[in-house]
């Protein structure tokens, strides 16, 4: 393996390396994106620009850095970019696609029946238990435990397939936690309220912290063997990489966290007035319906005093809207 040169500030952002896997996935998740942006402008439908910005800047975005810039180029020779290009795909990189919200995309743009099976499958025993909110934070935990504190991340190095693996690995797991929470679809439990969601935010915030604090404070080396080995002269002592590693992926995953909960509260605002507008159009139309009651008992009385006969009754004495509790007749009585 050839020694790349030594890191500067310049080198940072203009070393890059061409990772065709890595490309070919973000060509062809933005290739089925498009298509179903497409799809829906062909009959009529808007969808949100800044979603789409969103899936293709934050999301493929973060994907084509982490696998083609220079934390790709050293990450064989330096801990900390190896750290940092993981944490990218696991955290940010999810965030992004799934602010793009591709699974009410795909089920708007497919087929009925592509569509149809596409809903049965997120409402599946399979996706429901993987994507349990407990069960995602406890898989994204553990992958990047068992990716630090096993031979899988020492091996990745050595074999280029196994670290394509392990960056679809890292993408797959974070987007388990992040899609169903972000998405406007019902692929969570009906319990998982907004509120419920922005707490399970802040926990997860948390528990990502974590492994970055395993990490920089661990005495045993991280693929010492390889580091020790491969690292070159002008490199910092590996125990001191290791460290720089172990805060980078502490700094990127609080930060990460605050633009999370910030969806979710943007999310949650924006339901809350949804839903308070359906309910003012219904309380109007009720309102409408009493409008109109008085006018037509005043008719019928009329009707009834001409003929002789009686249409006084238990209705026309209490009306429903001042015996009732619901939140209509409050209204009602209000403005009455």
């Amino acid at each position: 393996m050839e020694t790349p040169p030594q890191l500067t500030l310049g080198r940072l952002f203009s070393s890059w390396q061409a990772d065709v896997p890595a490309l070919l996935v973000v060509v062809l998740l933005g290739g089925l994106y498009g298509w179903g942006v497409l799809r829906l402008r062909r009959r009529g439908e808007a969808w949100p620009v800044a979603r789409t910005a969103a899936f293709a800047v934050l999301g493929l975005g973060t994907i084509a850095v982490a696998t083609t810039s220079a934390l790709a180029v050293y990450d064989r020779v330096l801990f900390w970019p190896a750290a940092v290009q993981n944490v990218l795909l696991d955290l940010i990189a999810p965030l992004g696609l799934a602010l793009g919200d591709p699974l009410r995309l795909a089920l708007r743009a497919l087929p009925e029946r592509a569509a149809a099976r596409a809903q049965g499958a997120m409402t599946g025993r399979l996706f429901r238990l993987l994507t349990f909110p407990l069960v995602s934070t406890a898989l994204v935990l553990a992958t990047e435990l068992t990716i630090y504190f096993t031979p899988y991340f020492e091996t990745a190095l050595a074999d280029n397939w196994l670290h394509q693996l392990m960056y679809l690995h890292l993408l797959l797991a974070g987007s388990l936690f992040v899609l169903p929470v972000l998405t406007r679809e019902e692929a969570l439990p009906a319990w998982c309220t907004h509120p419920v969601r922005a707490g399970l935010v802040f926990v997860d915030g948390i528990i990502d912290a974590v492994p970055g604090i395993v990490v920089m404070t661990h005495g045993t080396l991280i693929a010492g063997s390889w580091y020790l080995s491969h690292s070159p002269s002008w490199a910092p002592d590996v125990q001191h990489d290791q460290q720089l590693g172990g805060g980078a992926m502490v700094s990127i995953a609080e930060l990460v966290a605050l633009p999370f909960l910030l969806a979710i509260l943007v999310q949650w605002a924006r339901t809350e007035r949804a839903e308070t507008v359906a309910l003012d159009r219904r309380l109007d139309a009720e309102l409408e319906v009493v409008r109109a009651t008085p006018a037509k008992a005043s008719t019928e009385t009329a009707t009834g005093a001409e003929t002789g006969t009686s249409t006084e009754g238990p209705d026309l004495v209490r009306p429903w809207w001042e015996t009732e509790n619901s939140e209509v007749a409050q209204r009602i009585r209000g403005q009455r």
